[in-house]
């Protein structure tokens, strides 16, 4: 994972991944979290700062919280509480942000990764519940190049949580593979969809270089809001070679906030970096300390799913998996939860990942959808392969199946009725295609009778072809054995 073109210096990068919780309601007030309403129709009173009004703390929020905190080993506090956090900016409509600072709800955790044979932990410094900020829309392609910018404040109150690694990644790719991991646990758990597409996940990644075997930080810049894995990558293997380029050159590395440009493919300036006592943080007055008891702990460990590193254990254990195959299916609970459906009606786990990660996440990339919205079950992935064990179809009939599958949704018997696809295992009716193609290639029969066993490849082949792909190959290859002889 560690990427060494970066010789004789080393990245050290920190992640802010900042999650949308899925709760149904915002965090200090009854409107909705629905994704998508028309600009400025999700809020009120509360949620847009208005004076004489009172935020109410949303359970849900800290149920999640704690459910996060232990999901990614952390302690979790006894006591917490919020703060305002004081800055400036269109999308915030109070001026300030709820927020929590000093005491967070969740400290001193960590995320295992690994990677090219490289295994490293990766502290979780916190993870402190927050409210978003509204959302701006910009007047050209980038804020840096726009006019004006447009506010929707139907997000400002959405209840985060924001999870702060330690500087402990040391290239783009570790980078990567922490906030893939990360995202993979948060959607077991089940506080977020995590749709970085639509903003419930997104991070700022804080990035310094130094000489390796170095003990010292280098000044750091942050490159704020990227949205995705290939966007987080980038932008670091960018702001790495920048700052390198900077340094080599005789100059000093500026601490500033930056923002990642798509097209150009670079990082942009787009104001001086922010200390903490330029939020000039206090205690928010309206809210209490927030208690937790161990009681409340306790009852939201009990709920806690299969967690992605022990799912992979169980498939290695149980089904023999590989570990890149089992690393694979686990990394997404819906390919993880499709697994075992299907392994409950055909217990040949090694056969069903093949099919899995061959097929139909080909498939599934290339219409672009999400394998929950997949017309084709995995009861219906089962009774195919128990076809093929019959000998009903043949394994390249599958494939034909099991693409109508995926499109129409129908169960793989009426597809092969449908389409006559019942594979030949008649052996009357196969020893005549044999016959039939071992006359019409003498020279093939010589070559294979005088040492040249691949010929045999391309006899099969013909009788393939000339069943129009339904002959039992099996018996096809069997019975010309016996013939040749």
């Amino acid at each position: 994972m560690t990427d060494m073109t970066f010789k004789p210096y080393e990245a050290v990068i920190g992640l802010e991944v900042h999650v949308e919780l899925k709760t149904r309601t915002k965090i200090f007030c009854d409107c909705i979290t629905e994704f998508g309403g028309e600009p400025n129709t999700h809020v009120c009173p509360v949620c847009l700062g208005l004076p004489g009004v009172l935020p109410v703390l949303n359970k849900d929020v800290v149920d999640y919280a704690i459910k996060a905190g232990l999901a990614l080993n952390c302690r979790i506090a006894e006591l917490s509480k919020f703060d305002r956090k004081n800055y400036y900016y269109p999308d915030l409509p109070k001026n300030f942000q709820t927020s929590q600072y000093d005491l967070p709800i969740c400290t001193g955790g960590y995320l295992d990764i690994e990677g090219d044979g490289i295994k490293r932990r990766v502290g979780i410094t916190r993870i402190h519940m927050e409210e978003d900020a509204g959302k701006l829309s910009h007047g050209g392609e980038t804020i840096s190049t726009s006019d004006y910018s447009l506010v929707d404040y139907n997000r400002s109150g959405v209840p985060l949580l924001e999870i702060v690694s330690a500087p402990d990644l040391r290239s783009p790719q570790e980078a990567r593979t922490y906030l893939e991991k990360l995202k993979g646990i948060l959607e077991y758990i089940e506080v977020s969809d995590c749709k970085m597409q639509e903003g419930s996940l997104r991070c700022d990644a804080n990035i310094s270089v130094r000489l390796q075997g170095s003990n010292f930080f280098g000044t750091r810049t942050e490159i704020k809001n990227l949205n995705s894995f290939r966007a987080l990558e980038r932008a670091l293997e960018f702001e790495v070679k920048r700052q390198i380029r900077v340094l080599e050159g005789g100059g000093t590395v500026v601490q500033e906030t930056r923002t990642w440009d798509e097209e150009e493919g670079s990082t942009l300036p787009l104001r001086s970096k922010e200390e903490a006592h330029d939020y000039r943080y206090f205690p928010e007055p309206d809210l209490v300390p927030l208690v937790i008891d161990r009681e409340w702990v306790e009852e939201i460990k009990k709920s806690l799913p299969e967690l992605p590193d022990a799912r992979k254990e169980r498939l290695i254990r149980e089904y023999g998996l590989p570990v890149y195959d089992a690393s694979v299916i686990t990394g997404s609970k819906a390919l993880a939860d499709y697994f075992d459906d299907c392994v409950k009606f055909y217990p040949e786990g090694k056969t069903v990942s093949n099919w899995l990660m061959g097929d139909l996440l080909r498939l599934l990339n290339a219409e672009n959808q999400d394998i929950k919205d997949c017309a084709l079950r995995p009861e219906m992935l089962a009774e195919m392969l128990h076809l093929i064990d019959r000998g009903t179809i043949s394994g390249k009939i599958a494939k034909t199946v099991f693409e109508v599958m995926f499109q129409t949704g129908k169960k793989p018997m009426e597809i092969i009725k449908e389409k006559g696809l019942v594979q030949i295992s008649d052996r009357g009716e196969i020893e005549a295609l044999v016959d039939r193609v071992l006359a019409e290639n003498p020279q093939s029969v010589e070559d294979y009778r005088s040492g040249k066993e691949k010929a045999i490849g391309f006899l099969v082949g013909q009788v393939m072809k000339l069943s129009q792909g339904k002959a039992n190959p099996g018996m096809v290859n069997d019975m010309l054995k016996d013939k040749l002889k």
